[in-house]
């Protein structure tokens, strides 16, 4: 009897031995068909991306667990952290928000879209990370920040000679002009602005936040969006009170960035309050007046370059006249900035877009109705009921 018992109990011992060597052996094969899985996804993403994947884990290392204080900046799409790799390499990481409106085919597109990108005036994406919900990109670092931070602060804008002044303008405008013509896609930014445009050590700029890039084929000349995005004060009338982008609205948010830095004020300074005269309304007059040097940041009045100033100026303007039609393209608007020909010999800006603060204010309300857009034409990138008064 006792021996049927210790029999009956070696009997249960054993299967219940073999059920678990046997839910060892589906754990071992289901992990092991899972890593291979993800290493398969991993190795598509780096190939789909052309940039290193990085892990969760070495991203939460190298920013100190996403302390609050290598917090860089915030805004609507997440938060930005300055973080340290293992090898010591510093980097910017931008962390979305779970909350983004960003999906993962909207963040795939980004990533793809930014890393084709090679040039030494657009920040440099040097991977991403993507586990889960968490969406992560991470940028070569920029030790001082942004241009905003200079040109618009009392104090720091003095170190802002104007030859420093004069390379940045021009590196902007190779910047963009790399991204419209000579990338292996046609890119328009869509929110070219101060606080988008990094300063290395060296103080060369770099164009960054592609977040709202949109790529345009080769006979592409505008597109068109219910969602208005951007920053105003920056954004084409065409766009503000249209929803149509093109070329030209990257390059009338250059003009006024030109503008910006020459004056050292921002695009929505009032100069005269009575006639609600704005940034772009009074260097037009002081333009042409034959007075355009009087707009020029008095901290660097005395050592400019006169002429260049002037040039700058011109071209400045000349980016953000109200028709698309009427704006250089950026090969134009770079080439006026480095030739020495007399200004006389350029063309003579017509009146800006956004003369006013109130046309500006209005032109932002338009596109709330529906019958200014039956005033568009997307093939002539035209605009028949926006006026600049």
């Amino acid at each position: 009897m006792h021996s049927g018992s210790k029999r009956k109990k070696v009997e249960i011992i054993a299967l219940c031995l073999s059920s678990l060597l046997a839910l060892v052996f589906r754990a071992c094969c289901f992990s092991s068909w899972y890593f291979c899985k993800r290493r398969i996804a991993r190795r598509k993403l780096e190939k789909e991306f052309e940039l290193p994947l990085f892990d969760v884990s070495s991203i939460a290392r190298a920013t100190n667990n996403f302390s609050s204080q290598n917090k860089l900046g915030e805004g609507g799409f997440g938060t930005v952290y300055k973080g340290a790799l293992d090898g010591g390499q510093d980097i910017a990481v931008k962390r979305l928000s779970k909350t983004s409106q960003q999906g993962l085919e909207e963040f795939k597109n980004e990533v793809i879209c930014v890393a084709k990108l090679q040039h030494r005036n657009l920040v440099k994406l040097q991977g991403c990370c993507i586990s889960g919900e968490e969406k992560m990109m991470i940028y070569e670092y920029m030790p001082n920040k942004s241009l905003d931070i200079f040109i618009f602060d009392q104090k720091k804008k003095k170190m802002l000679s104007w030859n420093k002044r004069i390379n940045i303008i021009v590196g902007i405008a190779r910047g963009l002009l790399y991204l419209h013509r000579d990338s292996r896609q046609r890119i328009i930014h869509r929110d070219l602005k101060a606080s988008n445009v990094l300063l290395d050590l060296e103080l060369n700029p770099k164009i960054s936040d592609f977040g709202l890039a949109k790529i345009v084929g080769v006979n592409e000349t505008a597109d068109r969006t219910k969602r208005i995005s951007g920053t105003r004060g920056y954004i084409s009338p065409e766009y503000a009170a249209h929803g149509i982008f093109s070329l030209k609205s990257d390059v009338f948010s250059f003009g006024v960035l030109v503008l910006e830095i020459v004056s050292g004020r921002k695009n929505n300074y009032v100069f005269d309050a009575d006639q609600d005269e704005t940034l772009l309304g009074h260097a037009w007059k002081l333009n042409m007046e034959g007075r355009a040097i009087e707009l020029v940041d008095e901290s660097i009045a005395e050592s400019c370059d006169v002429a260049q100033v002037i040039r700058s100026i011109h071209v400045g303007l000349l980016c953000v006249q109200q028709r698309p039609d009427d704006r250089p393209n950026m090969s134009g608007a770079v080439k006026m900035l480095v030739n020495d020909a007399p200004v006389v010999a350029l063309p003579q800006p017509k009146e800006p877009a956004f003369f006013t603060g109130s046309v500006q204010a209005a032109a932002v309300k338009a596109e709330l109705s529906p019958a200014n857009h039956s005033t568009v034409s997307l093939n002539e990138v035209t605009i028949t009921s926006l006026t600049p008064r």
